[in-house]
């Protein structure tokens, strides 16, 4: 069977919230970029920060590649000194052949808003993916337990949209990783098994 897309003349520039996924996808053999570029985790509660780090290693793809695909949803970046000026427009900024990845957020580019309305089956849902439950801590350091309290607890649950049996290997392995995020939420955490269908398509798509 031949390989469906090539990525071999692409740089992959992505949040480190998608490391897990893209990494698994390398090892499948379905991702092929000439390299693959991350910036740090929960950069959207700090959008200085994202800017500099995206800008930053924008121009290290560069060095290898002018064809760059950036994996950041629509809603992880704004200016909060101009709210007109989004991620498309920083990436426009930067020129080149940049191309982001159709997606609100890293939840969005594993299962779409008409999926999660279905995996939901009512229920209110705080989404999680493996990338959160690995960088929480970071994720969420500038959190009081104030504002934890408010956004958590007005959920039934969280959920991992799970395409890599993390929930799996975190309660054979380390179940108190699980149960010390689900403490801090106060929100039980449950796994919810997905493909990469979605995410393998956006890449696609983001290529041709």
């Amino acid at each position: 069977m031949s390989h469906p897309v090539n990525f071999k003349r692409h740089v992959v520039v992505s949040c480190a919230v998608m490391r897990p996924e893209l990494e698994r996808l390398r090892e499948d053999g379905f991702l092929n970029p000439a390299k693959v570029l991350y910036t740090s985790p929960g950069l959207h509660e700090n959008p200085r920060e994202l800017e500099k780090q995206l800008k930053r290693q924008l121009k290290n793809a560069k060095r290898h590649s002018e064809n760059i695909i950036v994996i950041y949803g629509k809603r992880c970046y704004i200016d909060i000194s101009n709210l007109f000026r989004d991620i498309d427009k920083l990436l426009q900024e930067e020129g080149g052949n940049i191309k982001r990845i159709n997606a609100a957020n890293c939840i969005d580019m594993l299962a779409s808003a008409a999926e999660r309305e279905q995996i939901s089956a009512g229920k209110r849902i705080y989404w999680l993916s493996p990338g959160w439950v690995e960088y929480w801590r970071q994720i969420f350091k500038d959190w009081d337990i104030g504002k934890a309290n408010e956004t958590f607890p007005q959920n039934d649950k969280a959920l991992i949209l799970d395409s890599l049996g993390i929930y799996e290997k975190y309660s054979a392995d380390s179940p108190e990783k699980i149960l010390e995020f689900a403490d801090w939420m106060k929100l039980g955490v449950e796994s919810y098994k997905i493909s990469l269908d979605r995410l393998k398509a956006l890449l696609t798509d983001a290529v041709n």
